[in-house]
């Protein structure tokens, strides 16, 4: 979406689910409901197996995602409302009974995720013009961009014992924190061009044809290729200066989970990922004569 649709609505899109997926993790850690247990339900997910469950951060996710894209283009493009809500409704639901179906999540888990979100969504639609505006703050902006994401991060609840929560939420919010900041510097260095507001009822989106769909599959192959070759480069360096600092053994799993390894490590390389995609894919893209 952000490189070949709508980077403004992109970045809405991407500030919002940060903002639900940071606090509807916290409240994992905080309230502790246990997942259902098992037997008799049959987990088919491994990874996650040790976090909490309440709320369920995908249906979170899911709606929020879904509603706030319908909500941010239904007066821009043009389209019926009665099929973006029955889109929106669709997609949430799915992503609900999925929770159900692989064992992760009960009931009140995923009603309690969308009713979550369906506050937080009410609370914030209000902030959503100053969300656009972001990118036309202060020189000092990029610092706060930095400071309290990371600040977020590292105080996280302390759990009991190690789950992949404080991981995941440092990759999101490092994320949200890379995408605000690339937005901020292509707008103080003028690096693209503002977006123009398209009229209510008027699409803005050009029609469909095979030399678009090439260019948006070329746009999106460059853009992904570049993000892995800098996520990579920015992980390895970033561990290895780390693993330097405080002493320990490289490629060691139990010192990579310790608190002052995993926060700095995935925030430097998921906020440098937000960076890159936001600012040095479309340039990248200039450069090559695919804008």
């Amino acid at each position: 979406m952000h490189w070949n649709i709508d980077p403004y609505l992109s970045r809405r899109l991407i500030i919002i689910w940060v903002l639900v997926m940071y606090i509807g993790q916290v409240a994992k850690d905080i309230l502790k409901w246990p997942r259902p247990f098992s037997p008799p339900v049959v987990k088919l997910e491994k990874r996650v197996i040790t976090e909490h469950g309440m709320p369920s951060t995908h249906a979170m996710a899911a709606t929020a995602i879904s509603f706030t894209l319908l909500m941010s283009t239904v007066d821009k493009y043009q389209y019926p409302f009665v099929l973006g809500l029955t889109m929106a409704v669709v997609f949430s639901t799915l992503v609900c009974l999925s929770r159900l179906y692989t064992g992760m999540h009960t009931v009140l888990d995923v009603l309690g995720g969308v009713l979550l979100t369906a506050v937080l969504i009410v609370l914030t639609h209000p902030a959503w013009t100053l969300i656009d505006r972001l990118d036309s703050a202060s020189p000092l902006f990029p610092v706060c961009a930095i400071v309290v994401p990371f600040f977020l991060c590292y105080n996280y609840p302390v759990s009991d014992y190690y789950t992949p929560t404080r991981a995941d939420t440092t990759t999101i919010v490092a994320a949200g924190a890379g995408v605000t900041i690339g937005f901020w510097l292509n707008h103080f260095f003028q690096l693209v061009s503002e977006p123009t507001d398209s009229a209510p009822g008027v699409p803005g989106l050009p029609p469909l044809s095979a030399d678009l769909v090439l260019l948006g599959v070329t746009k999106f192959t460059v853009g992904i290729v570049l993000i892995l070759l800098v996520r990579q480069l920015v992980q390895n360096l970033s561990l290895q200066v780390l693993y330097s600092w405080f002493k320990v053994v490289t490629r060691n799993q139990e010192a990579r989970r310790r608190l002052e390894i995993e926060v700095p490590y995935k925030f430097v390389t998921y906020t440098s990922v937000g960076i890159c995609a936001t600012t040095v894919v479309p340039m990248l893209h200039r450069v090559l004569g695919l804008l």
